[in-house]
This record gives structure tokens, C-alpha cells and sequence, in this order.
């Protein structure tokens, strides 16, 4: 359980600054804009806009927002038509990097994307080069402030349907199946709690550790840019971080 850990505690500290949760509405407006789409504006029948809802409301988005961009999405003439492109390919040292965007021009993207691989000496692969080293998990984030029973959290999140469950010293980290995502978590709020973090997650199965100050500064500057990248949604990488690399 380590390994999922070591993501979401980096995950869980980096969202924590204003700047960023602006700019993870934003990405969460287009996101829950192309489920609507996808699949209509009603999440009962609609799973994909189920899940992107817990997402979105776990992030603390405003439920007036989430229900905008549902109507709007719903509409005729709602905004642009995005796209759902998935990047994979290797960071210095043969590090996994997965990197999900919806874009309105995949020239656009796609060009940006090989640019960051190349600049920072990575390299973009083909589809399916990585995302076999990762598995498709629903990962549940519950602040420990105010849970501080673990025993009681975690049984609490296996009768809920949690596949796995860790401590960490700020957090619990709660694992399930993606189709059982919406409900593990619907149950645990039935029960009282808050997330702090929702979402559909790749979690890397094996972590690779950079020694040379060099294969760490590139790889930092690569999930940097791309995080900074308006058309990127979501960044999945095997990089073991250090702390000090927050």
C-alpha cells in the first residue's frame, strides 16, 4: 500500500495553494462539460458524470458551478467540443508518465506534449507503452483532523466497500474498484465523512528513484510544464518523489 501512499501525499500537499484549486475548477468545468456530453446531464444513468461530480465536490467546487457547466453542457451551442486524447511516454530514466488532456485542437496539444518529452530528455511513446504498469483505482483521501479513531476509520471504509485503506500522518487513503468509486464513497459520507480529495486515479505498480540531481531537475521541470498545460487534465507518473521535492 506504500506505493499509492507516496502519491497521494504528494497529490494531497500540492493542491493545497488557491492558485492551484483555481485552475483545477477550470479543468473540472471542461471535464464534467464532456461526460454531459458523452452521456447526458443526468448522473443516475450517466456513471462517468457520477464520478466526476464526487470528484469535483471533494475538490470543494461550488455546487451552483458544477450545476452551471451541467447546463450548459446540456444545451445547444454549450461551449466548445473537447476531445479526449491520452498521452504515454518516458521521463529521464526510463520513468512512466501518462498524461490525460481534452483538447479543442490536438495539433495543439499533441505538439506541446512532445515538446515537453523532448526538452526535458524524455521521450513520447506509443499508445499502451506505460499504462500496463499502472492500475485503474478509485482513490478516497479523509483528513485524519477530526478522524482521529484509525481503527474506526478503517473499518468503516472496508464495510463502505474499500479494496485497501493506509494511515498517513495527515490523511487516510481510502482504495476501491473504479465501478465502485461513486458508492464507496456515497456510503462513507452517509456515515459522516468529508473527502478531501475523490477521483479515478492510475496508481503506478512499481516506483523508479532518480540519483542524479540532473534526472531530477528535468523530471520536476516536465510534470511542471505539463501540469501548467491548460489542455492537460491529469498527470500520472512511477517517480518516486522525496519530500524535498514538493
Amino acid at each position: 500500500m506504500s506505493g499509492h501512499s507516496k502519491w497521494a501525499n504528494i497529490k494531497h500537499k500540492k493542491e493545497k495553494t488557491d492558485a492551484q484549486k483555481a485552475k483545477i475548477f477550470t479543468k473540472l468545468g471542461r471535464e464534467l462539460a464532456v461526460v454531459v456530453k458523452q452521456g447526458g446531464p443526468d448522473p443516475n444513468s450517466n456513471f462517468k458524470l457520477k464520478d466526476v461530480i464526487a470528484k469535483a465536490k471533494a475538490a470543494n467546487m461550488p455546487n451552483d458551478n458544477i450545476t452551471r457547466c451541467i447546463k450548459k453542457a446540456a444545451g445547444e451551442g454549450g461551449g466548445d467540443d473537447y476531445e479526449e486524447i491520452t498521452y504515454e511516454g518516458y521521463g529521464p530514466k526510463g520513468v512512466a508518465v501518462i498524461v490525460e488532456t481534452l483538447t479543442n485542437n490536438r495539433n495543439r496539444t499533441g505538439g506541446d506534449v512532445r515538446h515537453y518529452f523532448d526538452k526535458f530528455h524524455g521521450n513520447l511513446g506509443t499508445n499502451g507503452c506505460v499504462s500496463w504498469m499502472f492500475d485503474k483505482k478509485g482513490v478516497i483521501i479523509i483528513d485524519r483532523e477530526g478522524n482521529e479513531d484509525e481503527e474506526a476509520v478503517m473499518m468503516d471504509a472496508l464495510d463502505c466497500g474499500g479494496e485497501d485503506f493506509s494511515a498517513e500522518e495527515e490523511f487516510y487513503e481510502i482504495v476501491t474498484a473504479p465501478e465502485d468509486f461513486s458508492g464507496v464513497l456515497e456510503a462513507l459520507e452517509e456515515r459522516g465523512y468529508t473527502a478531501s480529495s475523490a477521483e479515478i486515479s492510475m496508481i503506478p505498480q512499481n516506483y523508479i528513484k532518480l540519483t542524479e540531481e540532473d534526472d531530477v531537475k528535468f523530471m520536476d521541470k516536465l510534470l511542471e510544464v505539463l501540469e501548467e498545460n491548460e489542455d492537460v487534465q491529469n498527470v500520472y507518473h512511477n517517480w518516486e518523489m522525496d519530500e524535498d521535492s514538493l
